[in-house]
């Protein structure tokens, strides 16, 4: 993992709120299907893997609410900072894993 480029860059407070609200809206959908999957009636397999997509796009939005945060917040302004070269490199590293 890439360190970060700059001291005191941080998640701004507007997209930290939105992202742990959804995370916690999340963690209570995985519990949801997790006693779903603990029940002993049946359960049916493509409702399973339904929930479980919801999940992975509830994701994907977290993801991307901190992504365009770190691209509006800290990329736009990394030739003001200087470092340019740390922030390109860092990208790169995220992009990994998307």
């Amino acid at each position: 993992m890439v360190d970060s480029p700059a001291a005191g860059l941080r998640l701004g407070d507007a997209a930290r709120k939105d992202a742990r609200q959804r995370l916690l809206s999340i963690k209570g959908h995985v519990e949801g299907i997790t006693r779903m999957l603990d029940e002993d009636a049946c359960i049916y397999c493509v409702d399973a893997l339904k929930q479980i997509k919801a999940v992975q796009g509830a994701l994907r939005k977290v993801s991307e609410i901190v992504l365009r945060s770190h691209l509006r917040d800290h990329v736009v302004t990394a030739a003001q900072r200087g470092d340019v070269e740390a922030i390109v490199e860092e990208l790169m590293e995220v992009l990994k894993y998307r």
